[in-house]
């Protein structure tokens, strides 16, 4: 089957996974009160789902590794850190005063200031170096995990507890401002993303074949780096970190469509995430009606699936 009509059967299963996540046990009763929280729930996923797929799509193309994701580059943890500080600095009473938009916006200015600063240092001399730039984002998540676990032991146990609740995913309680914000922030980096599918292509051929086919190799990874960055800061702001979200979606995408061309696999990666997404809060929500988030189920999955890959690639 040619990539085309898979995209197209991935496109039919999430639509249906979709009809049945909004349309399970409602009726004329109930269909004003649960349909609009259910529609601002979806659109959580799809925004987190997306952006997810997408920057590990692009990201392994940059480095050249199928079993890394952004999260290598420490944001994730900075996250982590951000939130135990704020909550730390500010208190739970005073947490309870800020917006949920305030918060938010300090969350991916920080991120993102991380994101610069890390480039910067690591592309100052206007070479290329990727391992660089993954070694001290690698150094610097630990840091950033280390300093999250210190201040979350002196913080109170009921704060730490409202901690617990910020730095785990979860696609309850999404404050549809936010949602609107992010979503015109995606669709800016998302016009520029494809734009560059092309050059991803080229890219997946190795540095020096992309500099002789006339790519500009050291700028489109700067470039990218910073898309990357900037799909991972709104995600992770807006829901919370997914860790082997990516890393499922990404490689199933190469698995199933078993081409090179990205205009196939980046929509490839973003329906598989949406796919997992929808459907596994339709099983776990409304089927089985358990309390346990999404993400945690994913990141048991993801860790069997990162085994699996660790150990194929070793054998290779």
């Amino acid at each position: 089957m040619k990539p085309g009509k898979k995209l197209l059967v991935l496109f039919g299963l999430w639509i249906v996974l979709t009809a049945l996540f909004l349309l399970w046990n409602l009726t004329s009763q109930n269909i004003g009160y649960h349909l609009p929280r259910r529609l601002v729930k979806l659109s959580a996923i799809c925004l987190t789902g997306g952006a997810t797929a997408y920057s590990t799509v692009v990201f392994q193309i940059i480095t050249g590794n199928r079993i890394l994701t952004p999260s290598i580059m420490g944001l994730d943890s900075l996250y982590q850190l951000i939130q135990t500080a704020i909550i730390l600095a500010l208190g739970a009473r005073q947490i309870s005063m800020m917006t949920r938009t305030t918060d938010y916006l300090v969350s991916i200015v920080l991120m993102m200031v991380f994101s610069l600063f890390l480039f910067h240092i690591v592309f100052r001399r206007g070479s290329h170096r990727i391992f660089e730039t993954l070694l001290i984002g690698m150094m610097m998540g630990f840091l950033f995990s280390g300093l999250a676990s210190f201040f979350q032991v002196m913080i109170d146990p009921n704060e730490y507890l409202m901690v617990q609740a910020r730095i785990f995913a979860s696609f309850n309680n999404v404050n549809t401002t936010l949602l609107a914000i992010s979503f015109l922030l995606m669709a800016v980096a998302v016009c520029y993303g494809w734009s560059t599918r092309e050059i991803l292509d080229v890219l997946s051929l190795g540095r020096d074949m992309a500099i002789n086919l006339g790519v500009n190799y050291d700028r489109s990874v700067r470039r990218l780096m910073l898309l990357v960055a900037i799909m991972v800061s709104i995600s992770t702001a807006l829901i919370g970190p997914i860790t082997f979200l990516g890393l499922l979606a990404a490689n199933l995408s190469r698995q199933l469509l078993g081409t090179y061309r990205h205009s196939y696999l980046i929509p490839g990666a973003v329906l598989c995430a949406l796919v997992a997404l929808v459907g596994g809060q339709f099983l776990f929500e409304r089927v089985f009606s358990f309390s346990t988030p999404i993400s945690v189920i994913i990141h048991f999955f993801g860790g069997i699936y990162f085994l699996y890959l660790m150990i194929k690639e070793s054998r290779l």
